[in-house]
This record gives structure tokens, sequence and C-alpha cells, in this order.
């Protein structure tokens, strides 16, 4: 994933080592809103790292439900949201920072009847819902029961995700999120300062490529395996999500509800399974 323009900004800083200060160049993960509408209805602003804008919000509105189906989805064009931030019209929250759904007849959502007008921040997306029982209760379907993929080869993927995050690389302050087969072959992976936002960029890139649902892929994100993660991947049918960190509490509850395989702690050659067991192989 080659880093743009916008993903990574520098700056001037004073860094104290032995003692010691000088000066350096540094690098940050840019950080700017992200708004989503449908048609002129605004829907969400997530704060996110800029980069496949398109698949964000393609990934958010199926994911929350919003869309049932790729041919909901008539287009996507990015467009200028000044109202996004405050600043000049030359800041970065005035620059390409909206995406405009169309969507088909028919199948728009009754924006009315949403209980709120949603708001992510780059740290939790669930944070905000009227209430979690809101998310739970969407129409989930449990993922392919038969999938099977070997120990071996989920042991391999977080080295091969890594190897993948050049932003992080430069700047140490991203997460990253990626689908893989069964046979650990990298399909898609993304950066972003939110790891529900990499989430969303890896369905939405399988979304509109026609993908969805993901009956034989696993989802792997690089840090912790939240609830809304889980939500989101069972949204596209992924029999299995691995995260290098700790799952939470509702993240497990929702995969053993949902008979989808949840695993934590991929580093090395050690993982723990919290849901779904069967679904991995010794070999």
């Amino acid at each position: 994933m080659a880093a743009n323009s916008r993903t990574i900004q520098i700056t001037q800083v004073r860094e104290w080592q032995n003692g010691t200060a000088t000066t350096k160049t540094d690098y940050l993960a840019a950080e700017e809103p992200l708004e989503i509408r449908i048609g002129d209805t605004p829907i969400s602003v997530t704060m996110r790292t800029p980069g496949h804008d398109r698949e964000l919000a393609a990934g958010f509105l199926f994911t929350e439900g919003l869309l049932a189906s790729r041919k909901d989805l008539v287009s996507l064009e990015v467009a200028t949201a000044p109202n996004v931030g405050e600043g000049a019209d030359d800041a970065p929250s005035a620059m390409n920072n909206a995406v405009v759904a169309t969507v088909a007849d028919g199948a728009a959502p009754d924006l009315e009847r949403l209980r709120r007008h949603f708001f992510a921040s780059s740290s939790c997306g669930v944070c905000g819902k009227a209430t979690i029982d809101a998310v739970r209760s969407r129409t989930l379907t449990a993922p392919n029961s038969h999938f099977r993929i070997a120990a071996t080869v989920l042991t391999r993927l977080p080295e091969t995700l890594r190897e993948s995050q050049d932003v992080f690389d430069r700047t140490g302050g991203l997460h990253g999120a990626a689908l893989f087969d069964s046979q650990g072959n990298l399909l898609v992976a993304r950066e972003d300062i939110g790891r529900h936002n990499a989430v969303d960029k890896v369905i939405g890139w399988a979304l509109l490529e026609g993908k969805v649902p993901l009956g034989d892929i696993v989802l792997l994100v690089s840090g912790r395996g939240g609830f809304e993660i889980v939500q989101k991947a069972v949204a596209a049918a992924l029999p299995l999500v691995a995260c290098v960190s700790a799952p939470s509490s509702l993240a497990v509850q929702l995969a053993r509800e949902m008979r989808q395989t949840l695993v934590g702690f991929l580093r090395g050659e050690r993982f723990v399974v919290y849901s779904g067991e069967e679904r991995i192989t010794p070999a």
C-alpha cells in the first residue's frame, strides 16, 4: 500500500535521548474528517486517514446495514465538504472530504427513522450508538460453517500484513486490516488511524469488487478485536476474525452467538481461540 501525499504529514520535533535534545523531522499519520452522505443527507462523520475513501464509505454503509448488497449502490462520488471542519478553504478539512452515495430506487434506507446520525471517532466506531442492542438487533446470519484454515497458515498472516503497512512503517500510528484466503494469500490490506475504518475499507473493497459475501475469507486486524469489528465481519459473512491483540468481552459474546471463529493474540506461533475452534485445523 503505497502512501499518498495526504496519508502522511511532516513535522519538526525535539527528541531527547541520553540527556541530549536534537531537532529532527518526524512523520505523522494524517487524520481528517470524512463526511458520508446518501444523496444530500449526511449520514456519518468519521475521523480517518485519507485514502481509499470510496471503499471506506461503501464498507460503512454496508456493515451498518444501510445497504443490503452491491446492487443497492448506484455510485459513490468524492466531493468537497467544507462544512465538515473549520478554517480556510485550502485547509485539510475542506479538501475532498466527503463521499456521496447514490442508491438504487427502493433501496434507500428510511432516513427519518434512523435513531441518530452516525458519528464515529477514530478510536471507537460503536461509541455514541443509541444502544448496543440496536446493533445486535440487525438481521445477521451465521457465517460459513464449512470453512477451514490450517493453524500454520494462520500464524503467517500477521507478518504478511505487517509487510504491507507502508504508512505504519513511517509513522508508527496506524491500524491495519487485511483479507486472506484459506491458503494465506493476501487479497487486500488497508491502513487507517481508526481500526474500524480499516475494516470498513477492506470490506468496502470487497463489496465494490462484487466479492461479498466473504464466506471463504479471513479478516485480520493489527490491534484488538472489539465488538464492532466482529459485527462488521458478521455482516460481510466472514467466518473467521483474527486479531493481533485481545478481543473484548462483547466481541467474544457476539462471535459465540453467531458461531463465528474469533482468534486473539495471534503472534508468532501462538494464538488463542475464543470461538469456533472447529474451523482451525492442525495442518
